[in-house]
């Protein structure tokens, strides 16, 4: 199991402190461009072309990856696509699903018009933390794709 901690204010103090977390939140940076988010997904997908997709697993980020582009453009994103989208086993991508949701990463919302059905969707914490994450790597990001 893992833990996701929310980021600390630059005097180390939690996001839980009001001040501090209304602060953090008036300098949230924007979530990456969509086209830049899809080009990394595809270019990790193209690995796959001349390794074992195995090698290079890493469900969680491609998860997070799908998510935050879906979120940018205004989409949803249902656990099916998510599990296509992480790149591993049905059963593999349900419990990392799972993990995440119990992480405080991700949320699943059922479907009103198909109770069958349900998305997956990035919580305001996770998005920052992308967020945050694409901001520090900053213009690297479009040279890495």
């Amino acid at each position: 199991m893992f833990r996701f901690e929310a980021p600390r204010s630059s005097y180390g103090a939690p996001d839980g402190d009001n001040s501090a977390e209304r602060l953090l939140r008036a300098t949230r940076p924007a979530l990456p461009d969509p086209r830049l988010v899809r080009r990394i997904i595809r270019q990790r997908q193209l690995r796959a072309r001349f390794f074992d997709g195995e090698l290079f697993a890493d469900p969680a980020w491609d998860m997070l990856l799908d998510l935050t582009a879906a979120r940018a453009e205004h989409n949803r994103v249902s656990v099916t696509s998510l599990c296509i989208a992480s790149g591993v086993p049905p059963t593999t991508a349900l419990r990392w699903i799972t993990q995440m949701i119990e992480a405080g990463l991700l949320l699943r919302v059922e479907d009103e018009a198909d109770r069958r059905r349900a998305f997956i969707t990035l919580t305001d914490k996770a998005a920052d933390a992308v967020a945050r994450y694409f901001s520090e790597i900053g213009t690297a990001a479009t040279r890495l794709v």
